[in-house]
């Protein structure tokens, strides 16, 4: 639990680093691909850029910060914290703007093993997909996760997470 907390200090301080941007506020639940339910508290940062912009959308994306607790059995429970760049395609539209994203970072987990996965490592890779709605400084999503350590270390057996989010901007 002490490794954690100075991961989770250290982030802190690096994520303190970032341009002074509005921060928004994003809370998940769901279940990883063994039944584990998720729980993730994180923040983001939007980029202030676009690429690509026309009438049916425009490129843009966002820096991810999150906690995540792993509900398992009594012996399986784990915790992560992880940081990602993430891009977002926005489509067009007035009060409602659907999107799609994907992106890839990294996550440090508190133990190598998640139910019946070894990790391999503490150490992971997260890639995501996701698509979802924003309207009035709101947005609810759905976001399929994977963590693995890309074969670093055998075994490297991963793990999937499906979760429902909420953001809110501030």
């Amino acid at each position: 639990m002490k490794k954690i907390i100075a991961q989770a200090t250290v982030l802190a301080l690096g994520l303190a680093s970032l341009s002074a941007q509005a921060v928004d506020f994003t809370a998940a639940v769901g279940q990883s691909g063994d039944s584990t339910m998720v729980y993730r508290l994180g923040a983001q940062w939007d980029w202030d850029k676009s690429w690509w912009q026309t009438s049916v959308g425009r490129l843009t994306g966002y820096w991810d910060a999150g906690y995540t607790f792993w509900d398992g059995d009594e012996t399986a429970s784990n915790h992560s914290l992880s940081f990602a760049p993430v891009f977002v395609y926005e489509f067009a539209g007035d009060s409602v703007q659907p999107y799609i994203e994907a992106g890839i970072g990294v996550a440090a987990f508190s133990s190598t093993e998640l139910e019946e996965n070894d990790l391999g490592s503490s150490f992971q890779f997260e890639d995501r997909i996701g698509a979802g709605l924003r309207f009035s400084g709101h947005e609810i999503g759905i976001r399929a996760l994977h963590y693995s350590n890309a074969g670093i270390k055998q075994p490297n057996d991963g793990v999937e997470a499906y979760t429902l989010h909420y953001r809110t901007s501030f």
